[in-house]
């Protein structure tokens, strides 16, 4: 899965976002709207990561 397709199918993301993250709430889904640098952002808001830890994560999430 690219990021563009993340993206375009955000409604259908959210539910896979939310599988992995879930401490990230309806308002930070809505915030995020498919954007990577937001998503990663709210990781490390919601869950006290530095940036690095975040962006392994979303590659993770991304290669799957």
């Amino acid at each position: 899965m690219n990021w563009d397709q993340v993206e375009g199918n955000w409604k259908q993301a959210k539910g896979k976002v939310r599988e992995n993250w879930g401490k990230l709430t309806d308002d930070d889904l809505e915030v995020i709207k498919g954007k990577r640098d937001q998503l990663v952002g709210k990781i490390q808001e919601r869950y006290g990561v530095a940036r690095e830890a975040a962006e392994e994560q979303v590659a993770r999430f991304e290669s799957r």
